[in-house]
C-alpha cells in the first residue's frame, strides 16, 4: 500500500508496510514490518513493541525527521526484544536478533538510527547484534546515559576508536541519550537527533548532502562546510 502524506510544505511517499505484521503492536508499528520511504536515506530501527518497548518515541522521531524534509523509513524488528547471544547474563535465554532480510533492508539506506532502551549493559550488546552485518553508519538513541567506550568494549565498531577488535561491519558514529521509552520526546531531543542526522550525512555523503534542499537546521551544529 502506498501512502502520500503532506507534512508541512513537503510531500513524502511511504510504502506503508507489506503486511500487518504478526506480533503485538499499536497501529502500523508492529514487529516484522518495514515502512519504506520513496528515497531511502535514513532508517529508524525499532525494537519489537511490547509494554516496555512501546514505539511512541520512534513514531515521534520519524515525524520530526520527515518534517525536516528528510526521507526516513522505519523497520520494526521481528525479534528486537530480549537479550541477544553473547550477553553475560543472557547466554541461555537469547531471543534478540536480526534476520538476513532485515540486514538487507537496513543496508538499502545511508544512515541508521537505532532506538534501544534503558539498560546500558543490555543495549550495547543489542547494538552489536544489529550492526554485525549492517554496513552503514549508525546513531544510537537510548534512555540511559552511556559512553562510546561501552560499545567499543563489547566489539562495536566505533568511529574514532581502535578498530582491531571490532566485530561489526556497521559503525557507531553518535549517541543521543535521554529519550524515554513510552514518553513524548522533548523538542530539544528531536532537534539534537535532526542535527546529528544532518551532520553525519554530510560527513559520509558530502556530495549528496550538498545537493539536498533540507532546511538550515544542523548546518550550524558544528559549523559544517560541504565541498
Amino acid at each position: 500500500m502506498i501512502s502520500t502524506n503532506t507534512i508541512g510544505r513537503k510531500t513524502h511517499i511511504v510504502d506503508c508496510r507489506e503486511t500487518q505484521g504478526f506480533g503485538i503492536g499499536g497501529g502500523l508499528a508492529q514487529k516484522g514490518t518495514l515502512s519504506e520511504a520513496e528515497n531511502p536515506e535514513i532508517v529508524v530501527v525499532a525494537m519489537s513493541p511490547i509494554s516496555r518497548h512501546v514505539t511512541k518515541p520512534v513514531c515521534e522521531i520519524t515525524y520530526g525527521i520527515r518534517e525536516a524534509g528528510i526521507q526516513v523509513s522505519v523497520l520494526v524488528l521481528e525479534a528486537g526484544m530480549g537479550l541477544p547471544q553473547g550477553v553475560p547474563a543472557g547466554t541461555k535465554t537469547s531471543i534478540c536478533g536480526v534476520t538476513p532480510k532485515e540486514v538487507a533492508q537496513i543496508n538499502r539506506h545511508k544512515l541508521a538510527l537505532i532506538h534501544v532502551g534503558n539498560i546500558a549493559t543490555h543495549f550495547v550488546y543489542k547494538t552489536r547484534t544489529f550492526l554485525k552485518n549492517a554496513t552503514i553508519p549508525a546513531i544510537v538513541i537510548c534512555q540511559a546515559p552511556v559512553e562510546f567506550k561501552a560499545f567499543a568494549d563489547v566489539g562495536v565498531r566505533v568511529r574514532g576508536f581502535d578498530q582491531d577488535k571490532a566485530e561489526t561491519k556497521g559503525e557507531l558514529v553518535d549517541i543521543v541519550t535521554g529519550v524515554i521509552r513510552g514518553e513524548t520526546v522533548p523538542a530539544v531531543k528531536l532537534d539534537e537527533i535532526i542535527r546529528k542526522v544532518k551532520y553525519w550525512y554530510s560527513v559520509y555523503y558530502p556530495t549528496d548532502y550538498a545537493a539536498k534542499t533540507w532546511d538550515a537546521v544542523g548546518r550550524a551544529c558544528r559549523k559544517i562546510e560541504v565541498y
